[in-house]
């Protein structure tokens, strides 16, 4: 009977010579598998894999005994594949050969599910520490009130939560990575601004996600809520934010003003705000959440690149390669 190929991480893969025919063996979660149809009118699908080091996608054509493995999985679905590498335009896509799903016992095993899913680089506890001495640096009583009032109702999940399925900070505890992110470069920036509002814009930093708590759910792979894609996190956060703020009797003009940060942050229409900024207040909020998105892409990409790996994979945010090597001494 054959050896078993060597198990590895998706950045044990990618770190090889780009050599075609090697075998491995990985534990992986199916993250998605994305019907298409060729030039031919053949279907198959692009199946993205992964784990906490990183994703590959491979393509399964339909005349093969993978094709309706990986078609009827259910989500998130944890896998031991086998295959040989391959590359397409100088990317890891191997050549996947067998595909087993994990049973209940195999899942529960010591180091599984840690290795399958990503977390943020900080420790979470005293992240979280740190975003709740920011709500308690906020001057104005009932502004640090609403504050804490959204915490107490979804803090536990608020430390946990993803901030996106894919994009930015797309693992366990990067809702809370890039809230405290933020916080941190709003206080560098806001002695820049006088005319911004520091409180206000302190309490528009710490709740503009507030409402992916409830847009995102999955424990292995984050997918969108059923009220997610119905009304959005944009909008759930308004209502969380509108909820607390009357609770702790904030005046109308600065709940008006924070409800207006929380619907505008995404900054531009087409990309799910409401309405644009309209106040100092959310300019700012708006610009510091888009620099800490794009910074947290590019955090990632050089967390998860490749030993000798010039420039990353495409990031579709930046909407191009990164370059991961390191300036010469």
């Amino acid at each position: 009977m054959p050896d078993s190929p060597p198990l590895m991480t998706v950045r044990d893969l990618k770190a090889l010579e780009q050599q075609s025919g090697r075998a491995f063996a990985a534990v992986l979660l199916v993250r998605k598998a994305t019907a298409k149809t060729s030039r031919n009118d053949s279907p198959y699908l692009s199946v993205e894999l992964g784990d906490r080091t990183g994703t590959f996608s491979f393509t399964c054509f339909s005349d093969t005994p993978l094709f309706d493995f990986f078609k009827n999985l259910p989500d998130s679905a944890v896998v031991r594949v086998e295959g040989k590498t391959d590359y397409y335009l100088g990317r890891l896509s191997p050549r996947i050969t067998k595909a087993d799903p994990l049973s209940a016992e195999q899942l529960a095993a010591p180091g599984v599910v840690e290795n399958l899913v990503e977390v943020a680089p900080e420790d979470p506890a005293k992240l979280w520490e740190e975003c709740q001495g920011f709500a308690a640096g906020i001057g104005h009583p009932e502004l640090r009130a609403t504050v804490q009032a959204v915490f107490d109702d979804i803090g536990e999940a608020f430390k946990a939560a993803p901030a996106a399925v894919a994009m930015h900070h797309a693992y366990r505890h990067g809702l809370l990575e890039h809230t405290v992110h933020m916080a941190r470069a709003g206080r560098a920036l806001l002695p820049l601004y006088p005319e911004v509002d520091a409180d206000l814009a302190l309490a528009g930093v710490l709740l503009h996600d507030v409402g992916k708590v409830i847009e995102y759910e999955g424990t292995l792979a984050t997918q969108r809520s059923r009220k997610g894609l119905l009304q959005g996190h944009v909008v759930l956060g308004y209502q969380l934010v509108r909820k607390a703020g009357l609770k702790a009797k904030l005046d109308a003009d600065r709940l008006e003003r924070l409800e207006h940060i929380i619907l505008s942050h995404q900054g531009e229409l087409a990309y799910g705000a409401a309405v644009l900024t309209a106040t100092p207040e959310a300019v700012f909020v708006s610009m510091v959440d888009n620099l800490d998105a794009r910074m947290g892409m590019v955090q990632r990409a050089l967390r998860q690149a490749a030993a000798g790996e010039e420039f990353s994979e495409r990031l579709p945010g930046l909407n191009t390669a990164l370059l991961t090597k390191k300036p010469a001494s």
